[in-house]
């Protein structure tokens, strides 16, 4: 099953209409984009809690780093760029972190709030080799502007 984005961004912006807590949209948007895709393995979000340092957040699937500095792996690379990380293979990413030793490919998407400054990062991991695309990039962009923008 791949993720509709049209229907997942009617219900995204349903369950999370007025709500401002960050954490509590994370939750319910990690909820929400890891049941809707055969394709994510691990769905969740690393927040900005210090300077250059990410520290988990709420995230469906097994175990995550607890920590992530902004000068490493996929998820660094993302909040310190501002900018989407589309990896085929992990392997081949230097520095790549493996919290999970089935992760072949990943996408991670910069969360930045209506000042647009980063406030974390949305991790998305597959078993599969390249299993993310340019679509996936933009349509949950999107959506995580349509959700964080507002704050």
């Amino acid at each position: 099953m791949l993720v509709n984005y049209d229907d997942l961004t009617k219900t995204v912006a349903a369950l999370t209409e007025g709500e401002t807590d960050e954490i509590a949209l994370m939750a319910t948007l990690a909820c929400e984009l890891h049941h809707a895709d055969d394709r994510f393995d691990w769905t969740g979000f690393y927040r900005v809690t210090e300077p250059e340092l990410l520290k988990i957040g709420p995230y469906q699937g097994g175990h995550g780093c607890l920590v992530i500095p902004f000068a490493r792996g996929v998820c660094g690379a993302a909040a310190r760029l501002n900018a989407v990380q589309l990896v085929d293979d992990v392997e081949a990413f230097p520095g790549h972190i493996a919290c999970s030793s089935a992760t072949r490919s990943e996408i991670v998407l910069p969360v930045r709030n209506g000042a647009g400054a980063v406030i974390g990062v949305l991790d998305i991991d597959s078993n599969q080799p390249a299993a993310f695309t340019q679509e996936d990039a933009t349509r949950l962009a999107a959506l995580l502007d349509a959700v964080f923008g507002r704050l």
